[in-house]
């Protein structure tokens, strides 16, 4: 069974009318019905001289008692005004077939209903209070201009309040949805702002990496080496150890990097973070050659250091991850690396593992590298290609234009 508390129970609907925002009332709404509540009484008590006393009318007992008792009654609802708006004007406008006391009631529950409920509401009841009008002047007759004449006047008065009560509503239901305009604006660009931050994370994330994913590649190797090779010199020994601890120190400081951007969700700041651009190359191909890597590096190049950051930025990680897998899945390979381009033709990076492959253990990967660098190499609007040639050598390829 439906409750005729439920919000679409058909008694509510018809009590309540299509209300318009929240019914809750603040203090400022409890004393503002209050208020409501005097000036109804007192816009009847001017009604009722006008109408009554100023042409010394005596309507019957039964009428006046009832006028009376009635209209204390109304205005004292007016307090539950916004919670029973169609109701309250429907009891008005009965009761405005013979009560010149509840005038006013009538006039602020029509104010009200313009104010919470659609226009077309609002006409209905301003067509009931405007029918009713034609028994009430009928008890109480206008002895001076005649009965048609009242009427017309009486509707034209009616038809005031009833713009009046139109243009309040149109007013509330406007603001209301500017409110309501802002609020999702402003969420929105809360949930924009969300974004952007989580997507810088996430990019910085990713460069990590490919940083750690350099660094544990080299102490992976190092290692290897000493494994294979426990006969080594001592000089060849402590030299590896070196280059060990130095990769470990910066792999911890690069790990830390990355806690610090996932950590970093409020903050105002960008975080560090490593930008290294082609100027660099030497030093990155340098670090592989001192683990015992076989690289060859030709840059064809204007200028490195004239390449745009965000370019020579993705051309490097390029170069650093194709150098990540080779020492990953070609142990041993010969690496053959070629960069070049200009403003013109755009930026190529072309890293070669040539076959044969080396025998020594592969280092496990997670497979993403290749398809976070496809991600990368297309936002810099390039292209990418790897995979193996017909002479079994890996070739990882990527072009890239020269921004403007």
């Amino acid at each position: 069974m439906t409750s005729a508390n439920a919000p679409d129970h058909p008694l509510r609907r018809l009590l309540c009318g299509e209300l318009r925002g929240d019914v809750r009332r603040s203090l400022r709404d409890r004393l503002a019905d209050l208020g409501c509540v005097v000036l109804a009484g007192f816009l009847g008590l001017i009604v009722y001289d006008v109408e009554v006393v100023a042409r010394s009318m005596r309507p019957p007992e039964l009428i006046a008692f009832a006028d009376l008792v009635v209209a204390g009654l109304l205005c004292v609802a007016l307090y539950w005004r916004r919670r029973f708006p169609v109701a309250l004007a429907v009891l008005t406008a009965l009761a405005g077939t013979f009560s010149p006391l509840s005038a006013g009631a009538g006039i602020i529950s029509l104010l009200t209903v313009g104010a919470r409920c659609r226009p077309r509401t609002v006409l209905v009841i301003a067509a009931l209070q405007g029918t009713a009008v034609l028994p009430y002047l009928v008890i109480y007759p206008d002895k001076e201009f005649g009965y048609g004449f009242a009427v017309l006047w009486t509707w034209t008065i009616l038809a005031m309040v009833t713009g009046w009560a139109l243009l309040i509503g149109a007013r509330r239901q406007l603001v209301q949805s500017l409110r309501e305009r802002a609020e999702r604006a402003e969420a929105e660009q809360e949930q924009r702002v969300a974004q952007a931050r989580q997507r810088e994370r996430t990019r910085i994330a990713r460069e990590m990496h490919d940083v750690l994913a350099h660094r544990i590649s080299l102490l992976s190797l190092h290692a290897g080496a000493l494994e294979f090779r426990p006969d080594a010199p001592p000089e060849e020994v402590a030299r590896a150890a070196g280059v060990i601890r130095d990769s470990a120190h910066q792999a911890l400081q690069d790990l830390r990097q990355v806690i610090g951007v996932l950590r970093a969700a409020d903050a105002d700041t960008e975080p560090d973070r490593p930008q290294p651009t082609l100027a660099d190359l030497p030093e990155l191909v340098g670090e592989s050659q001192a683990a015992g890597m076989r690289v060859r590096l030709s840059q064809r190049l204007p200028e490195p250091a004239a390449v745009p950051a965000h370019a020579g930025r993705t051309a490097y990680r390029v170069v650093q991850e194709g150098l990540t897998n080779a020492r990953k899945h070609a142990p041993g390979a010969t690496v053959q690396v070629a960069v070049g381009g200009g403003p013109e033709e755009g930026i190529t990076v072309e890293v070669l593992s040539r076959a044969p492959l080396g025998d020594g253990p592969g280092i496990p990967g997670t497979g993403t590298g290749l398809i976070g660098l496809a991600e990368r190499v297309s936002l810099a609007g390039g292209r990418i290609e790897h995979g193996r040639t017909d002479g079994g050598d890996f070739r990882l390829w990527t072009w890239q234009p020269w921004p403007a």
